[in-house]
């Protein structure tokens, strides 16, 4: 199943949650309103009274989980963060120093690297001793993944590395988005709850009162209308339970093989679940808001539930290693009672980290660290050896060098959202090639962003000054100073590692406050007007990260987003492809051949002329909405399209396959490294 086949799938999912909210919502309406109708006595009233009152009680209960659901859902907008705090997370700073938090750190940044998806933010729950984790958000660049301490101490590196590859799993295939949402509808059917809670104690409350009065007990049927709400309540509990098995049950199979597919081993997925199995703590989470995020979480968040959100453990692991005895789990358990596992000590037992590495603090020190974003990264991070300052050379392999690859278009669609061990492997040598000096800065609150400007800046000297002047117009002299003095320290740094630079820096980008954002964006806004000379790479860079930051401020929450048909929009995917022929291919028969591959491509056996628009790549600030909105199949035909045209010649330099993943990331396509890894 490809990315495009998995977009259906959750428009499916999307569907059947809609069609299960809607049942669990009438069989609550029809259990208010019996409990209604004897509670006041109104089974004898006369025909029309009597549907007057069943229509006062369905549009009440409505209104109260329509309402509450709508509650819910807006508190949710503030992204995954939002989820993670309330469950007691604490943010993990971008430049950390602790051993077990820079290791989570760089684990999430080359998981991110390979997708093709921007740095989530990283929370640690440091209250919750079992393993477990989630991730969350409407969208990847307002997501967030959060691990438990049980998960940072006793986990490894190979085992945390298969559930956070099973958490992007859930990043780059959208279920997030289900997830939020289903969080917002299970809260307004569970609502009523809360309600007949307070009715029914206010209720015996009264009566007790009313008795001591002897006013003949008034407040039963206040009394009988709570309790009444809190069986509805109920019911609206064993729906939601339902409901969240029936979405997240199969996924969570699917993630898991993700899992193994981006690590191309299956010990450390396979070696976290048995962990969860062994330990007493398990995966059970301590939250009273547990049962509310309990299908979004990598393990069950209960030891016992009637409907499991997630499949029995022992499937899990079988699914993943046949061989698998569950008697194992037993064995385990009995092994670690007297000694639970480390870690830590088993990374330096396996080689992932040397012995002499500092050992865990204190939990305390741990949390006040998590929680202070002024610590300054140390190039002797255990987790990352030092590095030169200046970029290494490509590793084999690595996305680097002006070299050229063969590539078939389907291939590419291939990795969409699928990134393999290679892609792993390429993410991290390129964190390894960057130098600290610049990791630091990437990770840096204040330095981030004249380091971002600076990767924005041209390169051609006439179309930076025309850059610069604007930024220090609009923006003050101060900040177009610091950006240049960026640019100029990246006049050497590699093209192939631009991207990924921005991508790394870009948690400490979103971590500002709205204010500061709103102007980052009117900055990069403004490079990207400044002048019409700028070249497509650096536009689809400055637009990608643009799209990215205004993700992060102000997330889209609407149900549907991808309802647009190719017919619908074929002016503006023409445009596209004929941008792309244009600055791709300096002959014009060249780009002429090039564009007609495109269109052959997204509209077999249409004749489109072919017409570059006259202010080039800047026609397409009205066409990345449009194209964005597509079906699933339909955006599948225009990556498909857009691959045609980059490689009419059957073959993709580095900068067109560069080029290309920023395209795909405008368009919520994410697409892992490729260099080295596709052939034709």
């Amino acid at each position: 199943m490809n990315f495009f086949e998995r977009q259906r799938q959750v428009r499916r999912l999307s569907t059947r949650l809609v069609l299960l909210f809607v049942l669990a919502v009438v069989g609550i309406v029809v259990v208010v309103n019996v409990a209604a109708l004897v509670a006041f006595n109104a089974t004898t009233a006369d025909p029309g009274q009597l549907a007057g009152f069943i229509a006062m009680v369905t549009v009440a209960t409505l209104a109260a989980i329509g309402l509450a659901a709508l509650v819910r859902t807006l508190a949710l907008r503030g992204g995954g963060g939002k989820v993670a705090r309330e469950l007691g997370g604490v943010p993990v700073p971008t430049n950390t120093t602790d051993p077990e938090l820079r290791r989570l750190r760089n684990v999430v940044e080359e998981m991110a690297l390979a997708s093709g998806v921007p740095v989530p933010e990283v929370y640690v729950l440091p209250e919750e001793t079992a393993i477990n984790a989630f991730a969350a958000g409407w969208t990847p660049s307002d997501a967030a993944v959060a691990v438990t301490r049980g998960a940072l101490q006793r986990l490894n590196r190979d085992e945390l590395q298969g559930v956070i590859a099973h958490e992007f799993s859930h990043v780059v295939n959208g279920d997030m988005r289900l997830n939020i949402r289903l969080m917002g509808l299970l809260f307004g059917i569970l609502f009523l709850t809360v309600i007949g809670r307070g009715l029914a104690r206010a209720g015996v409350i009264g009566g007790g009162r009313s008795r001591g009065n002897n006013s003949g007990g008034s407040a039963a049927p206040l009394a009988l209308v709570g309790l009444a709400l809190l069986v509805a309540g109920y019911v609206g509990v064993l729906a939601g339970r339902l409901i969240q098995a029936s979405v997240s049950r199969q996924r969570e199979y699917l993630a898991d093989a993700s899992a193994v597919q981006y690590t191309r081993q299956t010990r450390g997925i396979a070696g976290a679940l048995k962990k969860i199995g062994g330990l007493s703590d398990g995966s059970e989470l301590r939250s009273p808001k547990r049962d509310e995020v309990g299908h979004m979480l990598f393990g069950e968040a209960a030891r016992t539930s009637w409907f499991a959100t997630h499949p029995p453990l022992a499937d899990r692991i079988r699914a993943l290693e046949p061989s698998f005895d569950p008697a194992e789990l037993q064995q385990l358990s009995r092994r670690w009672a007297a000694a639970p596992p480390s870690g830590r000590q088993e990374d330096v037992a396996l080689g992932l980290a040397p012995a002499g590495a500092p050992q865990r603090p204190d939990p305390a020190d741990r949390q006040n660290t998590a929680a202070r974003p002024d610590t300054a990264a140390r190039p002797d991070t255990p987790d990352r050896p030092e590095k030169a300052g200046r970029a290494r050379p490509a590793r084999p392999g690595s996305p680097a060098g002006g070299g050229r690859i063969r590539v078939a278009p389907g291939e590419v669609l291939d990795r969409v959202a699928a990134p393999t061990a290679t892609a792993y492997t390429h993410a991290a040598a390129i964190l390894d090639r960057i130098p600290d000096p610049l990791l630091g800065r990437a990770r840096d609150r204040q330095a981030s962003v004249p380091l971002l400007l600076g990767l924005l800046l041209s390169a051609e000297p006439e179309v930076r000054q025309h850059q610069y002047a604007a930024v220090a117009q609009r923006h003050g002299q101060h900040l177009a100073d610091a950006a240049l003095r960026a640019a100029d320290d990246l006049v050497e740094f590699p093209a192939e590692l631009r991207l990924p630079l921005a991508e790394l820096a870009f948690p400490a980008l979103r971590d500002r406050p709205d204010p500061e954002l709103e102007s980052l964006l009117a900055a990069v806004f403004t490079l990207i007007q400044a002048d019409g000379a700028i070249n497509v790479t650096e536009y689809c860079l400055s637009r990608l990260l643009l799209a990215e930051l205004e993700e992060s401020l102000r997330p889209d929450s609407r149900w549907r987003t991808d309802r647009r048909k190719l017919t619908d929009t074929r002016s503006a995917a023409v445009a596209l492809l004929a941008v792309l022929a244009q600055v791709g291919h300096p002959d014009q028969g060249e780009a002429e051949r090039a564009y007609q591959a495109g269109v052959g491509t997204l509209l077999p056996g249409t004749d489109l002329p072919y017409a570059p628009p006259e202010n080039g790549v800047l026609a397409l600030e009205t066409a990345w909405p449009v194209l964005d909105g597509l079906r699933p199949g339909d955006k599948e035909r225009l990556v498909a399209a857009t691959v045609a045209v980059i490689s009419q010649d059957g073959m993709m330099t580095v900068p067109e396959i560069e080029l290309l993943r920023t395209i795909c990331g405008v368009l919520h396509c994410p697409l892992p490294p490729m260099v080295g890894d596709v052939t034709g």
